[in-house]
């Protein structure tokens, strides 16, 4: 959800700032500005199209200045439009702001009441007035400004702030919304995300809770909210900015559904070769929280739930330890009961979730200690707040709809059920090695399902002209078929519910007839008699049937039933395996349809409010 991008520089930064926002896009937006300091002014520009409409402003107006900030806008208070848009004027300062101020209403009136009028319907706008009248009011420069101002501010916030006053100044904060700053060779830049700063630099020091940071074209310090300054370590980044270039692919969705092998590769890497499962994989700590463990309480959202649910059914059955799953936003407010013997599983693609993360701090309070962090982001907040962590290794995702980090998820979760069961006494030696080929093949076994998108190309027509979809699934397949329907309904439009297949006759078999396509997660293990009653329950009212299925299925295909056969069977670890052709056939009905696959409507990458 939004983006920011600051600059200060030797250089002209408005490119910088420009590019930076077009990595951003994924996050998801509606409206994007930036202002600048040129020339001793101050110069805004704002657009309710997409970063590209800005470029062509500012190149129009031959925009240049060393000086600068840009944000793009997901809209929470306030309709989009150019005036809710970012960045915020007050006086000779400008704001640019991700997140919910709380205290909003409160602010306002305050500052209405000393003179300052609001020509936004934003929470945001009150920050620059804040600021103002702190810089009004005798504060010592305009970091002082800034940190006096954040001490009133109530919520989640990333802000970036220039004044006419520091013309070589940029200074930011940041507060349960992740912000890093990346140090050039020509000046010192801040972001959202790493993406955006890899244009510059691969230097990047990452802001922890409650930091500001005054930036200038040479220099920058760290300080607490009681002025105190801090050292952030400098860290190189591995990832380079060819790493978020689409390449060969048309669209970043279709490149990280066929970056999934790779992906799992390296997510995997702790049991290359002729290393075998251990606690330590999950840190050092690892072996005595999980010691006396007697359950497991998984928290998530989206799509990292429905990784949730299948590794519910991973550690119940070989770890042998009862599993709980909660969507984060409902837990966080339920009364419930505690146990301190419970290992507390926080998963999240960006580490920044709002309500996963709250979800975390909340089974903390209770006195559940024992937790773990599954992240595909090392530095983030969800990471630094659980006492272990596993680190999936997918790299940058930008599609909004989440591919590679749902596989990698299911990868550690496969590790973390093994590790356990290792440790309980419930996998023996002739087991694990049993498991630990599965999962080195893996990535061969997902490639081989990639080799079917021609054939799903051929079913997305199909699906192209319809507008409702039932999934089913049993078992262990049932969240995958959740996790397909999330998909289609995500980048299509189509609206598609997923049911564990048994519940046909109880309800959604009244939806069923010619013009309603039944998708059904078809796995050669023992539910397949059971799923396949079910799906003739279905061609008996005409439905029509697509199943993908294992190799061995023997479901036969016929009128109106559409069968895909799955190279092999895979065991535990099948659903891997299944949702890719799910993700594909989604991206593919997207393309027929003609939505924005990357970037679709209303929807953002990294959920960093409530």
């Amino acid at each position: 959800m939004c983006g920011i991008v600051t600059a200060v520089a030797t250089r002209n930064v408005v490119p910088v700032l420009l590019e930076g926002l077009r990595k951003l896009e994924y996050r998801g937006y509606d409206s994007v500005g930036l202002a600048v300091l040129a020339g001793g002014e101050l110069v805004r520009q704002r657009s309710c199209g997409r970063v590209a409409e800005l470029a062509a402003r500012t190149e129009a107006q031959g925009l240049a200045a060393p000086t600068g900030i840009a944000h793009t806008r997901w809209a929470t208070h306030g309709v989009p439009s150019e005036r809710n848009a970012h960045p915020h004027i007050s006086g000779g300062l400008a704001v640019v702001h991700n997140g919910i101020i709380e205290n909003f209403e409160t602010l306002k009136v305050a500052l209405q009441a000393r003179g300052y009028t609001f020509v936004s319907d934003t929470d945001s706008e009150v920050i620059a007035h804040l600021i103002h009248d702190k810089l009004g009011g005798g504060a010592a420069g305009l970091l002082e400004a800034v940190r006096l101002a954040t001490l009133e501010l109530v919520g989640a916030f990333a802000i970036g702030v220039i004044a006419v006053s520091e013309p070589d100044c940029v200074v930011v904060a940041r507060r349960g919304v992740p912000l890093l700053l990346g140090l050039g060779e020509d000046g010192v830049y801040a972001a959202s995300a790493a993406s955006a700063l890899f244009q510059v630099t691969d230097k990047l020091v990452f802001l922890e809770e409650d930091d500001l940071a005054e930036l200038r074209r040479d220099a920058y310090r760290v300080v607490r909210p009681d002025g105190a300054a801090v050292e952030r370590p400098v860290q190189i980044s591995s990832l380079t900015a060819d790493a978020v270039e689409l390449g060969r692919f048309r669209h970043y969705m279709q490149k990280e559904i066929f970056e999934q092998p790779q992906a799992l590769a390296d997510t995997l890497g702790v049991v290359a070769g002729g290393v075998g499962i251990s606690p330590r994989h999950f840190g050092a700590q690892a072996e005595e929280v999980f010691s006396g463990v007697r359950s497991v309480l998984i928290l998530a959202c989206g799509t990292s739930y429905h990784a949730g649910l299948v590794a519910r059914y991973w550690l119940e059955a070989v770890a042998k330890l009862p599993c709980t799953v909660e969507i984060a936003s409902e837990y966080r407010y339920r009364k419930s009961v505690a146990d301190p013997d419970t290992l507390v599983v926080a998963v999240s693609q960006s580490g920044e979730t709002a309500d996963t993360l709250a979800a975390l701090k909340y089974a903390q309070t209770l006195g559940m200690t024992r937790t773990l962090a599954i992240c595909n982001v090392a530095e983030s907040a969800v990471v630094r707040e659980a006492k272990l962590r596993f680190i999936t290794r997918a790299g940058p995702e930008i599609g909004v709809a989440s591919t590679k980090a749902f596989t990698t998820q299911l990868a550690a979760f496969a590790l973390l059920t093994l590790a356990l069961a290792r440790l309980r006494g419930a996998l023996d030696a002739e087991a694990e090695a049993r498991h630990l080929a599965a999962l080195r093949h893996l990535p061969i076994a997902v490639q081989k399902v990639l080799d079917l998108e021609p054939q799903i190309e051929r079913w997305a027509e199909h699906f192209a002209t319809r507008e409702h979809a039932l999934f089913l699934g049993r078992g262990q397949h049932w969240p995958i078929a959740m996790e397909g329907a999330l998909k289609l309904k995500e980048i299509s439009y189509i609206h598609a519910e997923a049911y564990a297949a048994g519940e046909l006759k109880h309800g959604p078999l009244a939806l069923v007839d010619r013009k309603m396509p039944v998708i059904a997660v078809s796995p050669n293990d023992e539910l397949l008699e059971k799923l396949k009653s079910n799906l003739q329950v279905v061609h008996a009212r005409g439905g029509e049937l697509y199943v993908f299925a294992d190799a061995g299925s023997e479901i036969p295909e016929g009128d109106g039933v559409h069968i895909m056969q799955l190279p092999e069977n895979y065991g535990l670890l099948s659903p891997i395996l299944h949702v890719v052709p799910l993700q594909l056939l989604s991206y593919h009905v997207a393309l027929v349809r003609g939505t924005d696959v990357d970037k679709p409507r209303n929807l953002a990458k990294s959920v960093t409010v409530e």
